[in-house]
């Protein structure tokens, strides 16, 4: 029974590589995000 719940320490961990246009997208989404905090409201605006 214990071998079932029984997980390996030598777990190989991947190493992810993103492409270069999912980078330039997340940047430039994270350079248009605006988040404008009015008392306790917080306002996101994406600015095109």
């Amino acid at each position: 029974m214990a071998k079932f719940y029984f997980t390996s320490s030598k777990r190989e961990e991947k190493q992810l590589v993103p492409k270069q246009s999912t980078v330039d997208f997340l940047l430039n989404y994270s350079k248009a995000l605006s988040v404008i905090d009015y008392k306790n409201l917080k306002f996101e605006t994406l600015l095109n």
